[in-house]
């Protein structure tokens, strides 16, 4: 029997490696952090290393290699699609062939080609369907013995979306919609469309839909013409899409831009150029559509599988406004996310898919997370920290006493300083979740520009999440159920919110922006809600302990929480990526373990006399 499983995705966007020892999940990096190359989709041989060393096992130790995607469905897809638009899609026909014909087709062969620079090649090598990899990750390390599976994404193979029902150790599939008509490519199309890049760009897309406004005749011109000639959305939350509008089918560019020019009257925004009120209303139409089709989706798997809870993976789960407005329903009793719900997680989906093939590998009762909190990545312990920190150079404090550097480092954020925050495992998926975090006081309405401007070095308008203690969830948002990935947006109580002025919708984009709209205005988005992480005691003590820290000084159990990286490149994975973050943006502080690094001998000063007094 299979005891020590690989799972890997590569190849496409986001390449991860994950391990999984009798079930157990052990491990999971996205390749990523290791290359310094953001949405790397190269083979995963950093990530597979890594998971290898953290289990003490070598290449020939694993029973099952597994790849998330089944090749020979996807060239078959790309085939069929360039016959069907024949002749539109020649030039991509061109560009794509090659390397399928050369590389992809035949993907055993490259696999084995990358793991014999790695160790002793395994053979065979085992490949599951893509959305089936989603449906595992969703299902087996959630909570529930049984739920109804919803997986959203671009697309795998052909599917584009699927709809399961697990019970146990078993997943059946009930019903898929079918590429060209995907929920996540209509969403990536309008990202294109409004400047942003496909694949990276939709967080940055949900962020601006906020500022349309909903009560504008723009707005509803945009959601009205989408509806109407765009997106044909069914009851069951099929959509059809009206593939004149749009290239990624047969071409190198997703929209049709002259078509779409006509259609909503503004042209395609240049990256970088100035953001106008029609890009915003353009942003929240397809936010609210995708809504929509989201929930009728949740409502059809409710209807499907007769099942009072619900797990979600693909790249559209990641929608965490949706995900908030579908848990404020109470369609279901209970929904878990997959937090690595895009392409990376699908490594850990082909591992556990492969696990409970096997009928003897019965699931028992769940601890409350296997996931672990996320945090699969690699640490680094003291003397490593030393040694990467005396090869930089840097000034620092070593404080034997955790309690002590905790103390120091919620006074530094209480007095408006912001923190790099370097602790533990790093976490799998795309959000920094208190290990590898950048914090800040969500009290100080400066904090949101300062974190934007001077340390991401991003977009202005773009938010931030609150960390926030697990049992002072219900003392600033509108609901009890812990966040603990980051995948819900929640409204902010409505006793902690301010008054606007009159004309509030009229002012430009960043006179709203930075309009305080609550005693947690860092944290608080325009529409008065939050993204919110709870921390547990348990699964993360010592970010809970600093948060727990903060309390004390100011009364407010809640921190900013971003992810440590600055834009364009991947949250940073080890103590020499830390350092190089931190001295290059204006941080003032950073805890790395027990270390306490300043950028001058004058901090150090000023944090003795502190910590003195």
């Amino acid at each position: 029997m299979d005891k020590i499983i690989l799972g890997i995705s590569a190849f496409y966007h986001d390449s991860a490696a994950a391990l999984l020892m009798d079930g157990e999940i052990i491990a999971a990096a996205q390749e990523e952090r290791f290359t310094r190359k953001k949405h790397d989709a190269s083979f995963p041989s950093h990530a597979v290393r890594y998971v290898l060393e953290e289990a003490g096992l070598k290449l020939d130790d694993i029973d099952r290699i597994v790849f998330y995607d089944k090749p020979y469905l996807t060239f078959e897809r790309l085939l069929e699609t360039y016959h069907a638009f024949a002749p539109r899609g020649l030039v991509s026909f061109f560009s794509s062939m090659p390397v399928w014909i050369k590389e992809k087709l035949f993907m055993k062969n490259m696999l084995k080609k990358e793991f014999s620079k790695i160790g002793k090649p395994i053979q065979p090598f085992y490949f599951t369907e893509h959305h089936h990899a989603h449906a595992a990750s969703a299902f087996y390390p959630s909570p529930f013995d049984e739920a109804a599976i919803l997986t959203i994404d671009g697309v795998g193979e052909w599917a584009t979306a699927a709809i399961a029902y697990g019970s146990q150790q078993q997943i059946s599939i009930l019903k898929e919609l079918h590429f060209p008509h995907s929920v996540g490519l209509l969403y990536s199309a309008f990202t294109y469309y409004l400047g942003f890049r496909v694949n990276s760009g939709e967080y940055k897309l949900m962020g601006l839909a906020p500022y349309g406004n909903p009560d504008s005749e723009l707005f509803k011109s945009f959601k009205e013409k989408i509806e109407q000639e765009i997106v044909d959305l069914r009851e069951d939350g099929s959509i059809v899409l009206n593939m004149k509008y749009f290239r990624y089918a047969t071409g190198l560019t997703m929209t049709h831009d002259k078509k779409w020019k006509a259609l909503f009257g503004i042209e395609r925004r240049k990256p970088e150029s100035e953001i106008r009120q029609p890009h915003m209303d353009l942003a929240l139409a397809i936010q609210r559509i995708t809504e929509d089709i989201v929930m009728k989706l949740a409502q059809t798997a409710r209807k499907l599988s007769g099942s009072r809870n619900l797990v979600m993976a693909g790249g559209v789960a990641l929608n965490s406004v949706a995900n908030g407005k579908l848990q404020q329903t109470g369609l279901f009793d209970d929904i878990w996310i997959q937090p690595a719900a895009g392409d990376a997680g699908g490594a850990l989906g082909a591992a556990l898919a492969a696990w409970y093939l096997d009928p003897a590998n019965i699931r028992t009762a769940k601890q409350p997370d296997s996931m672990k909190g996320a945090y699969l990545g690699p640490a680094y312990n003291d003397r490593s920290i030393r040694l990467a920190l005396d090869k930089k150079n840097a000034i620092y404090e070593y404080y034997d006493d955790f309690d002590e550097l905790c103390r120091l480092t919620a006074k530094e954020i209480s007095e408006g300083k912001i923190a790099g925050w370097f602790q533990g495992r790093m976490e799998f998926g795309p959000r920094a979740l208190g290990n590898r975090s950048i914090l800040g006081d969500a009290r100080r309405p400066e904090t949101q520009k300062i974190m934007n401007l001077h340390i991401k070095y991003r977009e202005g308008f773009r938010p931030f999440a609150p960390g926030v203690l697990e049992e002072d969830i219900g003392e600033y948002f509108l609901t009890n159920s812990p966040s603990p990935y980051m995948l819900f947006v929640v409204p902010v109580k409505e006793e902690r919110r301010k008054p606007l002025p009159v004309g509030y919708d009229k002012l430009p984009l960043y006179d709203r922006l930075y309009h305080p709209r609550s005693d947690i205005p860092a944290v608080t988005h325009i529409d008065f809600s939050a993204r919110i992480q709870s921390v547990n005691k348990q699964t993360n003590p010592r970010f809970w302990q600093l948060i727990n820290e903060f309390k004390k000084l100011t009364g407010y159990g809640i921190v900013v929480n971003t992810s440590f990286n600055v834009r364009g490149e991947p949250i940073v994975c080890s103590p020499e990526d830390a350092f190089k973050c931190f001295m290059q943006t204006e941080m003032d502080i950073l805890a790395i373990g027990n270390y306490l690094l300043h950028k001058n001998q004058q901090q150090i000063d000023r944090l003795k006399r502190s910590s003195a007094n």
